[in-house]
């Protein structure tokens, strides 16, 4: 039997299941906070589009270049944010489907192409750039510190990193993170980033952002998270005690 896909909707947000690896029966803030966020950005035309079973995790979001929360520049581009399956719905054709449906989503739509963020070395948190060049990815922008905007073009033309990210620095020289509510394991890394400066008394700041405005403008590569540290970009990944003690080294 062919598999069931379905697009979230203002309609049956508040019933389905966002898909990733919490199943927590409780509601959870970060889904929640994830659940809050997409209701805004539905309207703008961003696409969260998933199996229909509830068990499963196989799912892509992605939206226009315009209206996506990423320090990204172009026209009539989408970003694919994340294309994630994990589970038992891996190695079943998934990944390939919901790319397809993306791609094809984008011609129809009359767009110039898709775009996405990846690096010169696979990146955990961001999604599998070799999948992503096999439907014809490739590398049109790159940053000082390996990191690269990847896109398929319809058309010839290309997006671009906003300026500043291609050399990423700000002045605040405490550990920095900037987040939004986009992907729900957000506020568990926040939370367990607190509490474990607090323990150290490791001063760190906190830099909610929670508007397109702000995610046009940041100082570096994001795809809803990035660290700072004496004033150096750090990383995108969602930080654990381990990774933040191996940053606090430094």
């Amino acid at each position: 039997m062919e598999a069931a896909y379905l697009n979230l909707t203002a309609d049956n947000l508040a019933q389905e299941h966002l898909c990733c690896i919490i199943r927590s029966k409780k509601s959870h803030p970060g889904v929640e906070a994830k659940r809050r966020w997409l209701a805004e950005r539905l309207g703008e035309g961003h696409v969260f589009r998933k199996l229909e079973d509830p068990r499963a995790t196989a799912f892509i979001e992605y939206a226009p270049l315009e209206t996506a929360w990423v320090p990204i520049l172009g026209e009539n581009y989408l970003y694919l944010y994340c294309l994630w399956v994990t589970g038992e719905a891996k190695g079943r054709g998934h990944g390939r489907a919901l790319m397809e449906y993306c791609l094809a989503d984008a011609r129809e739509k009359g767009r110039s192409g898709v775009c996405m963020l990846g690096a010169e070395k696979q990146k955990a948190w961001l999604s599998d750039q070799s999948f992503a060049k096999k439907f014809g990815f490739q590398a049109v922008d790159r940053t000082e510190d390996g990191y690269e905007l990847l896109a398929v073009s319809f058309d010839g033309t290309a997006p671009r990193f906003s300026p500043q990210v291609k050399t990423p620095s700000i002045e605040r020289q405490e550990l920095t993170v900037y987040y939004d509510c986009q992907c729900p394991y957000s506020y568990q890394s926040v939370r367990a980033v607190r509490q474990h400066c607090g323990e150290q008394g490791v001063p760190v700041s906190f830099v909610e952002v929670d508007t397109l405005e702000k995610a046009k403008a940041l100082p570096c590569v994001f795809n809803n998270w990035a660290v700072f540290y004496k004033g150096q970009f750090v990383t995108v990944n969602l930080l654990d005690a381990a990774a933040l003690k191996r940053i606090l080294k430094k």
